[in-house]
């Protein structure tokens, strides 16, 4: 559990002596080796402000790897672990900007203000509001958006009850407790289905964690909006669903990929109804969809715009003669079974000496697997292991290349 902010703490960390005293606790090491000695050393320069101080820079340090500005905000740990990343928030702001342009937005479960720093960013939104009902957080958020060139209004209220008309509402319902993370529809702060039913017959857009059971939602209550789920450089982030979306497909997986520049990357696929793909033998490549489009359902649309066939109608594995560009495919060398015996034989064959193992179907832990292997050689390697039919089945290939 991480460190309890007050609002005394978060005053202090915005006037020049916080500002300095935040400095200096960035230089030091803050790791487990050095942490007492680092305690006395802003215990003694600063006060009872050397917790606050410790967990901002920490979370600062962990925020960078999604959030751009991390270095400059202010955080809780239970914060940072939900907070949008930047570049998820930014495209979700285009979105609406072409959307709804010109629309004024209001984050009803603002948090920390993550999101509506990206939101107050974008030229094409023309006014944020932002709101919550833990005052910390509240203060948080309007230190991080003040970052932002433009005003956004933070104001202190409760998701369950309007307050604003704005043109696109977003909420964030909390997926966290005192006792760590919660997964029951009725258990997220708000809960899902009274967010759902308080913004009834407006746009709103509620983030959810990407492991949410939509299919439930529609099945058991009658949810008749469109499921969108996000990655972010190969990694689910969140799966959000949008209301208001008549004539639009009901399942979107986007999928955002990081260009050296800076820049990001942006792909789409959408359930369009054309999911018929052929099941047939391994092709020269196989082809492991990003997990947005895995969880979104839509392997076999994704599939068909490429040109891809499956290994077995039940598993998210495609192969193909030819990688769609910025996939990573994996050029098969060989078949195998799924036997230790025969797979050391093959890879000692092969002169393996590191080895990647993909799993889909199969009960199979890789990093025992990898160990039970004991390779020797000196080539890289890359494993899938998978099931056609009945029966499991390796395909020995070389190492994954993104085209």
């Amino acid at each position: 559990m991480g460190y309890r902010f007050t609002l005394d703490d978060v005053a202090f960390l915005q006037t020049p002596l916080g500002i300095e005293a935040l400095d200096s606790a960035s230089m030091l090491d803050l790791s487990a080796a050095s942490m007492l000695a680092d305690i006395g050393e802003l215990r003694r320069r600063y006060g009872s402000y050397d917790g606050a101080l410790i967990e901002t820079v920490l979370c600062r340090r962990r925020g960078r790897a999604r959030l751009h500005a991390a270095d400059d905000m202010l955080f809780t740990d239970d914060a940072l672990q939900q907070a949008t990343a930047s570049a998820v928030a930014r495209h979700r702001a285009a979105e609406i900007a072409e959307r709804f342009g010109g629309a004024v937005v209001h984050d009803v479960t603002c948090s920390i203000g993550a999101e509506i720093m990206e939101l107050a960013a974008h030229e094409g939104i023309s006014g944020v509001l932002g709101s919550d009902v833990d005052p910390v957080r509240l203060r948080m958020a309007r230190h991080n958006g003040s970052l932002s060139d433009r005003r956004t209004t933070i104001v202190r209220a409760d998701a369950l009850t309007p307050t604003s008309t704005a043109d696109v509402v977003l909420a964030d319902p909390a997926r966290r407790s005192g006792a760590g993370r919660v997964f029951r529809l009725d258990q997220l702060t708000p809960p899902l289905l009274d967010v759902l039913t308080t913004y009834a017959g407006r746009p709103i857009g509620v983030k959810c964690a990407p492991g949410l059971d939509y299919r439930m939602l529609r099945d058991r209550f009658g949810f008749d909006g469109q499921v969108q789920i996000t990655s972010l450089d190969g990694a689910v982030r969140e799966a959000c669903l949008w209301t208001e979306r008549d004539g639009e497909p009901n399942r979107r997986a986007t999928v955002l990929r990081s260009r050296p520049d800076g820049s990001v990357a942006t792909y789409e696929v959408v359930d369009d109804g054309a999911d018929q793909v052929p099941v047939g033998e391994v092709g020269r490549w196989i082809v492991d969809p990003d997990g947005a489009v895995v969880r979104a359902g839509l392997v076999r649309n994704y599939a068909r715009r490429h040109r891809l066939w499956q290994l077995d109608p039940q598993i998210a594995y495609l192969t193909g003669d030819d990688v769609p560009a910025g996939e990573r495919g994996f050029r098969v060398i060989e078949a195998t079974g799924v036997a230790e015996k025969e797979l050391r034989k093959r890879l000692a064959a092969h002169d393996c000496g590191s080895l990647e193992i993909l799993v889909r179907g199969l009960d199979v832990d890789p990093d025992r697997l990898r160990k039970r292997l004991k390779l020797g050689g000196s080539r890289p390697l890359s494993l899938v292991l998978t099931r056609i039919g009945r029966k499991g089945i390796g395909f020995l290939c070389e190492p994954g290349v993104r085209f």
